[in-house]
């Protein structure tokens, strides 16, 4: 089955380029477009991609609104990619914490667009590792977060969970994770899911975001 994408930007020629990039590959499916984050929970709820490509900047209503609107209103919501001009942004950030997945550039060559669709949809590894962590080091909490720290310690995550959180977060695949400990994919697989579930984190981008903000990883 190939990876369904839904294009929201409020830019004709960016969708264009995007739908370009995307439609030549076998196992990538454009399903819709729209100018605005507004139209994103309706055409969700229709269209049911896999992958919600966002712009995190537009008129109406932003990415960062659209996100949590999406995740608060559609039961098993699409992974969702934002995509941006700037790399360093505080508005990418907080499209992060509001629940999007990762982030890419404009300007990134359609090699890196179609790797970045295809790891979000695979979910198994954090995109842009060293990038996500600038930007936590820019504008998190630095272990400030309250929130993040309670939820860090309600976790009570152990030893070999906390390994592969920090390990997760340097932006460790599934199968590097297994090789770096010496156990086995599924083993790790095992770890993540439990490290998601006690930190109440939908994927490995949320999870990250925690670890900076409580302090428990260091960003810089």
């Amino acid at each position: 089955m190939p990876v369904r994408v839904l294009l929201v930007d409020d830019e004709p020629l960016v969708r264009a380029g995007l739908r370009a990039v995307l439609e030549a590959q076998p196992d990538i499916e454009v399903v819709g477009e729209a100018a605005d984050g507004a139209a994103v929970v309706p055409l969700v709820r229709t269209l049911r991609p896999d992958v919600v490509a966002m712009d995190v900047r537009m008129p109406l209503l932003d990415g960062i609104e659209a996100t949590r609107a999406l995740l608060r209103t559609v039961a098993g919501p699409p992974k969702i990619l934002v995509v941006t001009t700037f790399e360093n942004d505080e508005y990418v950030y907080e499209a992060l914490r509001a629940g999007a997945d990762g982030f890419l550039l404009k300007r990134a060559r359609p090699a890196e667009i179609v790797h970045a669709v295809r790891l979000i949809a695979e979910g198994d590894s954090l995109l842009f590792p060293a990038s996500v962590r600038q930007l936590a080091a820019e504008y998190g909490d630095d272990g400030g977060n309250r929130a993040a720290r309670a939820t860090v310690e309600r976790a009570r995550l152990t030893e070999r969970e906390g390994e592969v959180l920090r390990l997760m977060s340097r932006g460790l695949s599934n199968a590097e994770i297994a090789a770096r400990l010496v156990v086995g994919t599924e083993t790790v697989k095992s770890h993540v899911s439990a490290v998601l579930a006690k930190l109440g984190a939908r994927d490995r981008t949320q999870a990250v975001i925690t670890a900076y903000e409580s302090g428990f990883v260091a960003p810089g």
